[in-house]
């Protein structure tokens, strides 16, 4: 059977591990990195470049980079490049992908089973497209699993003792707290709470904005008008934040920024450790509320903590890690890799799923985790009407009976949301469902039976039955944000379509360059052995090298065509063949010197 990988999809880096030797072990990218950044781009040309190749040509190829697609799952954000329109989903795949073949590289086989972390606060509608993008991808997502707990899995195999540990996870678009008990062989989520929208990213775009600022009070010039210029800006205050959580300030130089009445200037100050934290105090702020929700909803104090693991990049950060000792009041555990456990764990995961794991220490290891939102259904008055509490252990079967409000009804719509507020208009809509043939009765009379089933990779599904015919009625979701089959489907076959030209693409390029070698070397050959072939001989070798190189001249990759590649390839062929004689010659000449 072939293995399990683990992913970690994050909003700036992601990350694949893989069971090795009864160890999770990462898996580096084709570039030797241990990550690999959720960047993706597209060249004038068609190429599309993933992870380091797609960031280091952001500056001079802004609008057609995408980076931090993740905080839109879920969404109907879209993105057109190239005359074509692209979802979240599509470019995750795209990540997806990359980790996908740097696994097979690595593992010397197809890699087609994976599970994918996202974080614990993710709803429905984006744990679905999470899986969608897996799906598109060409993986098969055995299991969607939350990030904390994925990091508390990968620590808990080494430190068995019994005890309640707090997963602050701060990545680089997300935030999630999860207090999560370990012992006998069970990692059980106690409560999560946290919030889709803080991250990395939200400390990068505080120091953009200084950076910013400063810039048009010293040289009068809007950096923000600038797409390449905010590009730099970017990349620059990201640096920043890394350096500030090991020096007290941070140099920040980009020499030729932009042009001020047509001069060149450049960008140069010093960002202090001190100011980083003004600007950003607020954001470490926003981090107490969940943590001191998810205590409360675990039902435990923060002194009856065994441990506190910090995961996700941003926990480097020093006063966040300050904030977590208030909070809590002890120091943080930093023996895993923040950047990594994630994933690690993910492994972990799906090696339990395998049925030929080789972890020595997972027997029976059973991971409990919850649902990170409260599910509720609108009731008359626009009301929230709960019905699956949040942090309920997962898988939830649930069933209530609804009845009509309406005389005579014969069709029903149940609105169903995702979230904590007390009106339906407050909440996140997760899908309409629509019960149709219901036996006209007085309103109150008939009883719908409606069934809730969450499954363990916290994605719902409903069935609803009629009590008194008791006839089933299949029920479909219907938000907007999520792909239909048939275009999960077509992003499938584009998907597909792309890695066929990328392939084709790079055997091209490698055919023009051994074409060109061939031209230059036969070129080299005739200047010093020419005078001894026969004048027959020597047209003929002429003539083949002048119609490949013709071939090469009037080559341009993102037009080539199956037949164009052949005819080059015909071209080499013949050209070797007439060349072998004056080749030899000339070689000989060279150890006769």
């Amino acid at each position: 059977m072939s293995k399990v990988i683990g992913i970690d999809l994050g909003t700036t880096n992601s990350c694949v591990s893989v069971v090795e030797g009864g160890v999770a072990t990462i898996i580096p990218n084709d570039k030797g990195e241990r990550t690999t950044p959720s960047v993706v781009a597209f060249t004038d040309s068609g190429e599309r470049l993933v992870g380091s190749a797609a960031r280091r040509q952001a500056a001079v190829n802004a609008s057609r980079t995408v980076a931090s697609v993740k905080r839109h799952m879920g969404t109907d954000w879209r993105t057109e490049i190239g005359g074509k329109s692209y979802n979240p989903q599509e470019i995750s795949a795209m990540s997806l992908r990359k980790l996908r073949q740097d696994a097979e590289a690595y593992l010397g086989e197809p890699v087609t089973d994976a599970v994918i972390t996202v974080p614990a606060y993710f709803n429905d509608i984006q744990r679905q497209a999470t899986k969608d993008a897996g799906r598109i991808a060409g993986l098969n997502v055995k299991r969607i699993i939350n990030e904390p707990t994925s990091a508390a899995l990968a620590y808990g195999l080494n430190n068995g003792a019994a005890q309640k540990i707090m997963v602050y996870d701060l990545g680089g678009g997300t935030f999630d707290v999860s207090i999560i008990e370990i012992g006998d062989g069970v990692i059980e989520v106690l409560a999560t709470s946290g919030d889709n929208h803080l991250g990395g990213d939200d400390f990068d775009e505080r120091i953009v904005r200084w950076m910013c600022g400063e810039f048009m009070r010293t040289d009068r010039a809007d950096l923000t008008r600038d797409a390449a210029a905010m590009v730099r800006v970017r990349e620059a205050a990201e640096q920043a934040k890394k350096e500030l959580s090991n020096s007290e300030m941070a140099a920040i130089n980009l020499p030729f920024i932009t042009q001020v009445n047509g001069t060149p200037v450049h960008l140069d100050m010093t960002l202090t450790r001190a100011k980083f934290n003004e600007l950003t105090r607020d954001l470490v702020e926003r981090t107490e509320g969940p943590v001191r929700s998810a205590l409360s909803d675990a039902g435990i104090a923060a002194s009856e903590l065994g441990r506190v693991l910090l995961v996700g990049g941003s926990t480097r950060i020093p006063a966040v890690q300050e904030k977590v000792r208030q909070l809590t009041g002890m120091q943080p555990s930093k023996n895993i890799n923040p950047d990594e456990c994630v994933a690690q764990g993910a492994a972990i995961q799906g090696d339990t799923l395998n049925e030929t794991t080789t972890l020595t220490n997972s027997t029976g290891i059973l991971l409990l985790d919850v649902t990170p939102l409260s599910l509720a259904i609108e009731t008359v008055g626009g009301v929230a009407t709960r019905v699956v509490e949040r942090n309920s252990t997962l898988p939830v079967h649930y069933s209530q009976v609804f009845t009509t409000a309406g005389m005579f009804q014969s069709s029903v719509e149940i609105h169903v949301l995702q979230g904590e507020r007390p009106m339906a208009r407050d909440n996140k809509t997760i899908g309409k469902f629509k019960l149709k043939g219901i036996k006209r009765a007085m309103a109150g009379v008939p009883k719908i039976e409606v069934t809730f089933d969450i499954d363990v990779n916290g994605i719902l599904t409903v069935s609803a039955r009629d009590q008194e015919t008791g006839a089933a009625q299949s029920i479909t979701i219907t938000a907007n944000e999520k792909m239909s089959e048939a275009e999960i489907q077509q992003a499938i076959r584009d998907a597909e379509q792309y890695a066929a030209q990328d392939s084709f693409r790079r055997g091209l390029m490698q055919t023009l360059n051994d074409a060109q070698m061939l031209v230059n070397q036969v070129s080299m050959a005739l200047g010093k052995a020419g005078k001894q072939l026969d004048k027959d001989e020597k047209k003929r070798v002429k003539d083949d090298e002048s119609a490949l190189r013709k071939l090469i001249s009037r080559a341009k990759p993102d037009k080539m065509s199956e037949q164009d590649l052949s005819d080059i390839k015909a071209a080499m062929e013949v050209l070797r063949g007439s060349s072998v004689h004056v080749i030899h010659l000339a070689n000989n000449m060279g150890d006769a010197q």
